[in-house]
């Protein structure tokens, strides 16, 4: 197997005694940028306030249009390939089974993907739309209609597809392939291994910078709350920047510990407690609320939403120009794409082994639904107090200071302390948990993919993130941030197209090969058509071995029958090699092309339960397990049993396989340009559970 991929990576991460991982083109660059920024703010902060202002004006101007039309196409493209037979396609090797429950991993992607949103704009938005809507009356039936499908609109399928989009990819080329899990990788298909020279640097670059910046403004938002809900709890904590800066920091220490922990200890845990916390109050203010109104809006406002879709996907005020789209909609969609690299590369470390199709299903369909039950409850319920129960005061409130929202609709509810108390904490577990989601996957940007990095790269991007979180809330507040967001996010969208296209590209070559294993092939056992074969084949079925059984046939029948083989390749001048791992109890044989995609077929010992028919009841001693040797290819387990097969079997099994393989060289080869030289390194060990080494 070519190890070309792997030496060019490893070419430009840079490793120390001290455990250092950094890739140098992007984790410096980075770094530049981001310390001339803090600094260039912190010296001049009005001058960068103007600036950002102005920045802000430009691009809703000149590229609004793009943000709506590269949205829409994001959304098209991830749906049509779900529900295409692309869509059985594993995000890893045919025989993976998701590393997560499907619980924990709504969870983890709930809590990245934009817990705090929900919580800063679940009340706030509707009701600012309700007062202030973008077209016709305002404080009117049909406002009040507008602003929750407006809520709706934002927050629901073309987010989601924005994350669902870029995890996808990253998913699809790291445990389908073998690539890097990096931003890069998505662009392998266009233009092969120069992701891993300035291209690829940039583009990590650029996605480093994005994920920071969305990072800052999802912290600016989340301290701005806090230290709202903290005033309103105790009058004595003042409401300024001050507060927020120091909030910042106690929470981003707190982020840092979580971060130390890693993944399954710090993220996952803290992402079940975000859930928990969360499903408690929407259910608490369902109950105590207005239940049958919100269930009745639910569904009128979810239709109303499916129903005006595609309108609202293409509206961009054309002949009604205002700064609403430009402080709503492509805010929230530029926010969106900033964190696309964030959720989407932490969304695809959390789902291997999923289809696509479930992928797909799992990011856009449950959040989305989730997301419309949120607003119904919160939302509606706001508006039902200003509409109905007299609470005009609400509005007031809420046109002053967007982050008390929340916390003045719980005045009308019981228990409003409590519930107060519990939403302070809410918004910190959830800025800790998008703070050390974003520092792994910053940190894995910027060490060129690898997964396991050391504790001290990990805590410097937590408090990185900080820093520029309050640099910005320093030089101009939530206008800083909003601005920095929509700039970051606009080569970041380019970015997104052009690795939809590649990911296109790679889907085609898999087509070829699915259909190269299904067509024009001998059947596996057309080679051996011998007096003896059904008795083999039944003896197969019946007969339930041990391993050192099946050991013993690995080592002799199988591995004699490989070495035949491998004789006659080589001597027709094929690069052709047996491989015996003992440890990892398979045998494999190998077929190395020049360029071409490598062919690996291997047998492995893998041990399964007897079945209840099998079992020896009388003898409570007897083995609960037996053991099968079954071929793997490159693209994973094939679940067949080759026990009991002779020489003569084995060589024509492979043979069938090797037939399969070079047939779809054929096809991927004569009708693209381009071919993928994958490096499938989920076969260097037997386990499903195992991420792919970082190349």
């Amino acid at each position: 197997m070519s190890d070309s991929v792997s030496e060019k990576a490893s070419t430009s991460t840079e490793k120390s005694p001290l455990g250092r991982t950094v890739l140098l083109p992007v984790f410096i660059p980075a770094l530049i940028v981001i310390a001339l920024l803090v600094l260039g703010t912190i010296s001049q902060p009005e001058r960068a306030a103007t600036l950002f202002s102005a920045t802000l004006a430009y691009i809703t101007n000149t590229f609004g249009w793009f943000y709506m039309l590269s949205v829409a196409f994001f959304l098209l493209f991830i749906l049509g390939i779900a529900f295409t037979r692309w869509g059985d396609i594993k995000l890893g090797p045919d025989h993976a089974d998701p590393q997560y429950s499907f619980p924990a991993w709504f969870a983890m992607l709930f809590s990245a993907g934009y817990g705090i949103a929900l919580l800063f704009f679940g009340v706030a938005e509707p009701v600012l739309h309700y007062a202030s809507p973008p077209e016709g009356a305002a404080e009117t039936i049909s406002s009040a209609k507008q602003a929750m499908q407006i809520a709706f609109f934002h927050w629901g399928f073309h987010i989601w597809a924005i994350y669902g989009l870029v995890g996808l990819v990253l998913a699809y080329f790291a445990f389908r392939h073998g690539l890097p899990l990096s931003i890069r990788s998505a662009l392998y298909p266009l233009i092969g291994e120069r992701i891993y020279g300035p291209i690829g640097h940039a583009v990590d670059v650029f996605a480093i910078l994005g994920t920071l910046f969305g990072i800052a403004t999802t912290l600016g938002l989340s301290v701005t709350q806090i230290n709202t809900g903290l005033h309103y709890l105790w009058p004595s904590i003042p409401i300024s920047t001050t507060v927020q800066v120091i909030a910042i920091a106690l929470i981003t220490s707190l982020a840092i510990f979580s971060v130390v922990a890693g993944m399954d200890k710090g993220v996952k845990r803290l992402s079940i407690v975000n859930m928990v916390l969360a499903i408690t109050l929407m259910l608490f203010v369902f109950v105590v609320g207005p239940t049958i109104h919100i269930l009745e809006t639910f569904l009128q406002n979810t239709g109303s939403y499916l129903n005006h879709i595609v309108e609202r996907t293409f509206n961009l005020q054309a002949y009604s120009r205002s700064d609403w789209i430009g402080n709503w909609t492509l805010f929230i969609f530029g926010w969106t794409i900033a964190w696309a690299p964030f959720v989407g590369l932490f969304i695809a470390k959390i789902s291997r082994g999923r289809t696509i199709r479930e992928f797909v299903l799992g990011v856009m369909v449950v959040p989305t639904l989730f997301t419309f039950l949120w607003f119904s409850v919160f939302g509606d319920t706001a508006l039902n107090e200003i509409m109905n129960e007299g609470y005009h005061a609400l509005i007031g409130e809420v046109q002053a200071n967007h982050a008390i929202a929340l916390f003045k609709l719980y005045e009308v509810l019981p228990l409003t302390s409590i519930l107060s108390f519990v939403t302070v904490v809410l918004i910190v577990t959830f800025f800790v948990t998008s703070s050390d989601s974003g520092s792994l996957v910053i940190d894995s940007l910027a060490s060129g993919g690898v997964m396991e990095t050391p504790v001290w790269q990990r805590v410097f991007w937590a408090t990185i993130e900080g820093v520029v979180a309050a640099t910005l809330l320093l030089a101009g507040g939530l206008g800083a941030l909003q601005t920095m967001t929509i700039t970051s996010a606009l080569p970041f969208c380019v970015i997104m197209i052009v690795a939809a296209i590649g990911m296109w590209r790679a889907l085609i070559i898999e087509g070829h090969h699915v259909n190269s294993l299904s067509n024009d092939v001998h059947q596996r056992f057309s080679g051996s058509s011998g007096p003896g074969l059904w008795r083999q084949r039944l003896e197969g079925l019946v007969t339930f071995p041990s391993k050192t059984q099946v050991l013993v046939f690995m080592t002799s029948t199988v591995t004699k029958g490989m070495h035949r083989v491998e004789r006659e390749l080589q001597a027709r001048d094929w690069q052709a090699t047996v491989h015996t791992d003992a440890e990892n109890e398979r045998v494999y044989l190998e077929v190395v092309g020049d360029g071409q995609l490598d062919f690996v077929y291997e047998i492995r010992l893998i041990e399964h339960p007897l079945p209840a028919y099998a079992l020896d009841e009388s003898n409570p001693d007897s083995a609960a397990n037996y053991y099968r040797a079954e071929v793997f290819l490159r693209r994973g387990g094939q679940s067949y049993d080759v026990f009991g097969f002779d020489q003569q079997d084995i060589i024509n099994d492979i043979l069938d396989q090797f037939e399969k393989h070079l047939r779809f060289l054929h096809v991927s080869t004569s009708s693209l340009p381009w071919r993928m030289e994958e490096h499938d390194d989920m076969l260097s060990t037997p386990t499903d559970d195992q991420e792919p080494e970082t190349k």
